[in-house]
């Protein structure tokens, strides 16, 4: 009797899987302080925050979810929350992370493309954040999942990196080198992490896969949601990428001229009630 073929290894997942293990351990790290976050730190920004209105009480559902710091924030905020991520490492990390913390959270792995049954409806909110759907091979079949991981008239909170952004290899000088938009793949040899540059690690390929800002929205409507809201931030508390100026008002820009090109994107969406 012939065994079943194993499952082929999802894209990414070796190099999420390294990510998960190195970040939150170095010093320079933009983006984990994970003694800040166990002293109370707050990690949500207010973008996000002010989309999802207060969630107290809410079931809440957080897509990509790394090694759980935001999911665990959003507990801190009253809600009831599961994150799902596809990295045994991240899990398994983020279970510790809130034993740790001691904030009550489910964490499954799964990949956020093929969401098990078990989530279907359980959920008034669904959240993904920062660098999420450039990692989405199948950006129809994301959207299927977290519109039916919602209950009829949950929403769908979704804050990511602009397309337009998303083009610019550099800033000064301002150089474009990333298709905007059409799901093609685009490989590269990853040999370091966003959250700090200057950590070196095993190289790993990374497969991208760029949307634009209609092809986001237009997946969003044929999932059955309804859009509530989108807006194109030119103004915002992080630089998810770390090209653009550092602020002097505690907010970073993106300047181009005598205006300011938009680098987040922030998508309000409900799944209708009947």
């Amino acid at each position: 009797m012939t065994a079943n073929p194993p499952e082929p290894t999802p894209p990414n997942r070796d190099l999420w899987d390294a990510r998960a293990l190195a970040h939150g351990t170095t010093a320079n790290d933009r983006f984990y302080d994970v003694d800040a976050f166990l002293s109370g730190r707050q990690t949500l920004y207010r973008t996000e925050r002010e989309l999802a209105g207060d969630v107290a009480g809410r079931d809440l559902l957080h897509l990509q979810c790394h090694f759980g710091m935001d999911t665990l924030n959003w507990a801190r905020l009253g809600a009831t929350v599961t994150g799902v991520d596809f990295s045994p490492n991240a899990v398994a990390r983020a279970r510790d992370l809130a034993e740790r913390a001691g904030l009550a959270a489910d964490f499954v792995e799964a990949d956020t493309q093929a969401l098990p049954a078990s989530l279907y409806g359980r959920f008034d909110i669904v959240v993904a954040t920062y660098g999420v759907l450039c990692w989405i091979r199948d950006l129809g079949a994301w959207m299927r999942g977290a519109a039916g991981a919602l209950r009829p008239g949950g929403r769908l909170v979704l804050v990511d990196v602009h397309p337009l952004y998303q083009v610019f290899a550099s800033r000064e000088p301002l150089v474009a080198d990333w298709p905007y938009g059409g799901g093609e793949e685009q490989r590269e040899l990853s040999t370091t992490t966003y959250a700090d540059p200057d950590v070196a690690m095993e190289p790993h390929e990374a497969v991208e896969y760029p949307y634009s800002l209609g092809e986001v929205v237009t997946a969003a409507v044929d999932a059955g949601l309804a859009i509530e809201s989108l807006a194109e931030l030119v103004e915002a508390e992080l630089d998810p990428r770390g090209l653009l100026p550092e602020p002097v008002d505690g907010l970073y820009r993106f300047p181009l001229g005598e205006t300011q090109l938009p680098f987040l994107y922030a998508l309000a969406a409900r799944r209708p009630e009947a």
